[in-house]
């Protein structure tokens, strides 16, 4: 899963990145509303935190603006308002759910989680492939009935494939899901993480479902791919 992050205070920001990366996520950062917007609208997220005080553009101007480009990604708003009118202010915008600061981090992250519930009840089940079978909202993997334990940065790679499945996904494209915009293209790690995937996925099995296709990317798919 993929969020963005856009809030000015930078230890803040730090705080909640860091936590929410340990939890699987990737978080792209943004520190004013201008280039909160920027991303929002040029990138992919499945969440967006937003804060309601922010240099250059205001959240609620940012939530707008969304609205109005039929951005439909779930936001959060953040604040340390917590009068009932500037909630209010913020729903009208278009916010999906509001937290006041101070808040505690595993609040966060349960409203973050009834989100994504939110979302994916409306655009998703299950996502499968001949005998691998996906539950995206209880990070549940299965093939031919069976467990298997994934990381979250696995099971992010796993979901990513599966939802293009049959289609090359470049390294870009699961760099920039999983990890954030600012990770090194150069690094190894995607190679080491689709090579322990591949294992978890495919061993003992006579189909192969993960293929690399070098130089180009990779495909998730029940038949070896003709490019």
């Amino acid at each position: 899963m993929r969020l963005l992050l856009i809030e000015d205070e930078i230890r803040l920001s730090h705080y909640i990145k860091k936590g929410l990366t340990e939890q699987g996520f990737a978080v792209d950062t943004a520190y004013d509303g201008e280039e909160g917007l920027y991303l929002a609208k040029e990138e992919t997220y499945d969440v967006i935190i937003l804060d309601v005080m922010l240099p250059k553009l205001n959240g609620i101007e940012v939530c707008k603006k969304l609205h109005l480009s039929k951005k439909n990604t779930p936001v959060l708003m953040l604040t340390a308002r917590s009068e009932t009118e500037d909630k209010i202010l913020g729903l009208e915008s278009g916010a999906d759910d509001y937290l006041t600061k101070p808040f505690v981090f595993a609040e966060l992250k349960a409203r973050i989680n009834a989100l994504l519930r939110r979302s994916y009840h409306q655009v998703t089940i299950n996502l499968s492939i001949d005998t691998l079978e996906v539950d995206p909202l209880k990070h549940v993997v299965k093939r031919n009935n069976k467990m298997i334990k994934l990381t979250p940065k696995e099971f992010a790679i796993l979901e990513l494939l599966l939802r293009r499945k049959n289609e090359v996904v470049t390294r870009t494209q699961v760099i920039e899901h999983v990890w954030d915009y600012n990770f090194d293209s150069l690094s190894n790690v995607v190679d080491v993480f689709m090579g322990t995937l591949r294992k978890k996925i495919d061993r003992g099995f006579k189909k192969k479902l993960i293929h690399t296709l070098h130089g180009i990317g990779y495909m998730i798919s029940d038949r070896p791919p003709k490019i």
